[in-house]
């Protein structure tokens, strides 16, 4: 299960309509408690992909300085999130190909000319070796 406030959210959909037409990418930073995990941060990072209008590539220098700033702490990079500029919510066959930490969340926004739509949240099964909805923990009204 994941938790991840509702203006955290509206951070990534910030992110995703203003990097539009290419892909935002970022890490959520955050803490693990058995099989929940609760995001407490987001934090943006350069796409560095050759094609970053339809792809991603988190700057790897920008994951390693964020994971020396983590060490020592309860927090860690509990996931990452993206954009599908004119497409949709959910991770494509190419984040499937490029999937390097299966135990990490997906956020994918689907966000167009007009804004940001919808945004999924997503953990890979393993077992059925494809992407799944993950469980969100209810929010406070």
């Amino acid at each position: 299960m994941i938790d991840i406030h509702r203006d955290l959210k509206s951070i990534i959909r910030y992110q995703a309509a203003h990097a539009y037409p290419n892909e935002c990418c970022g890490m959520l930073i955050g803490t693990r408690d058995g099989d929940k995990v609760t995001v407490v941060e987001v934090v943006a990072a350069p796409n560095v992909s050759e094609s970053p209008a339809d792809s991603f590539e988190i700057d790897p220098q920008s994951r390693l300085t964020l994971q020396k700033l983590l060490r020592g702490t309860p927090r860690e990079i509990v996931g990452h999130y993206h954009s599908h500029p004119d497409g949709e919510a959910a991770p494509s066959e190419r984040d499937r190909e490029q999937l390097l930490e299966p135990d990490l969340y997906w956020i994918v926004a689907s966000v167009n000319q007009g804004g940001v739509g919808e945004m999924g949240i997503f953990r890979f099964d393993q077992d059925a070796a494809a992407f799944v909805p993950a469980e969100e923990a209810p929010q406070p009204v």
